[in-house]
């Protein structure tokens, strides 16, 4: 399998971020790797299962021991500051701030740093829908009953229908809907996969649809569409009622923008020293991982064989990168 311009050079800008770390453990005077398996989070969306596998193999080829375990997105914390679970991938600014922002605040989780990646997720819609509710993407055109109605399906007219993401991945969507006094039912797909094949058909018979779209992503390249541009965030927006749009309740605008963090236990860094600097050096940018969730959910390749591969790069050109590095 061929993994296509995007992410062969994404490989190779692992081969070069994780060439010392990979070599660490063979290096006299630094501190060994311990033998008990490093236990990494998986969610329920195609991204953060590539991300956090190819982090995996990266790390199973400097000989450390891989654990992958599933966990809930937010509730994942829990084991992170007690050391059950130690690594989580991606953290979205736009949805898990304030738990990351509480865990760390403990000191036992650590921020590992951000992935590249920029995190963008809200309310969307297919361009075919603008001239059915005129004054679109400014959120207030949502109010009116003619886009309610234009947005609507038979079970919640004359409400419109918004599809929010899974219940776990959090973002407040229930509430913003409350607190703006928008006339939306917010439904929430079981899965990834059902959301966007909901986008597909929606799409396909140029049927009213408003859901969740997040980027990285495969979706807003796709499709032609929109954000809906809510009032900005802030996080006294969403913690304290008095500010914003409606001086009763919070969540009463958007969601944040921003990084996706890597975030994990803050034992890793004396418990495994080699795969700690592996873990912080991880970057990618979105056209990259876009393009490797394209060729998982669009082009039928595997996660094992996009990871497969990535594996294989980053083994081949390890060691020739070492140098390139000035890590220590």
């Amino acid at each position: 399998m061929t993994i296509r311009n995007g992410p062969k050079s994404t490989l190779n800008r692992f081969v070069q971020a994780f060439g010392l770390s990979i070599m660490a453990s063979a290096m006299p005077g630094l501190a060994q790797d311990s033998a008990d398996p490093i236990k990494l989070t998986l969610h329920d969306w195609t991204g953060q299962l590539i991300t956090t596998q190819i982090m995996g193999e990266v790390l199973k080829q400097a000989g450390n021991s891989i654990e992958y375990v599933q966990a809930d997105y937010l509730a994942q914390f829990a084991g992170l500051q007690t050391g059950d679970l130690d690594v989580a991938m991606e953290m979205w600014e736009t949805t898990g701030r304030d738990a990351m922002d509480a865990a760390t605040a403990t000191g036992n989780v650590e921020n590992f740093g951000a992935t590249g990646m920029k995190a963008k997720e809200e309310w969307w819609y297919p361009l075919y829908m603008k001239d059915l509710c005129p004054g679109l993407p400014n959120w207030e055109a949502l109010k009116t009953a003619a886009c309610a109605e234009a947005f609507s399906t038979a079970e919640t007219a004359p409400k419109g229908r918004y599809l929010g993401g899974p219940v776990t991945w959090g973002g407040f969507d229930d509430e913003r809907a409350e607190a703006l006094d928008l006339p939306f039912e917010v439904i929430h797909a079981g899965t990834d996969a059902a959301l966007f094949a909901e986008l597909e058909s929606a799409y396909q018979r140029q049927a009213p649809i408003m859901l969740w779209v997040y980027a990285p992503h495969w979706a807003p390249a796709k499709y032609e569409g929109e954000w809906v541009e809510f009032p900005e965030y802030s996080a006294e927006c969403y913690n304290d009622p008095a500010v914003g749009m409606n001086p009763a309740m919070a969540y009463d605008c958007g969601k944040p923008f921003g990084e996706i963090w890597k975030v994990g236990w803050a034992g890793v860094k004396d418990k495994w020293p080699g795969a700690h600097a592996a873990i912080k050096a991880f970057t990618l940018d979105n056209a990259e991982m876009g393009a490797m969730i394209t060729e998982v959910d669009l082009n039928g390749k595997t996660i094992d064989a996009v990871v497969v591969n990535g594996r294989v790069k980053v083994s081949q050109r390890a060691a020739q990168n070492v140098a390139t590095l000035g890590w220590v």
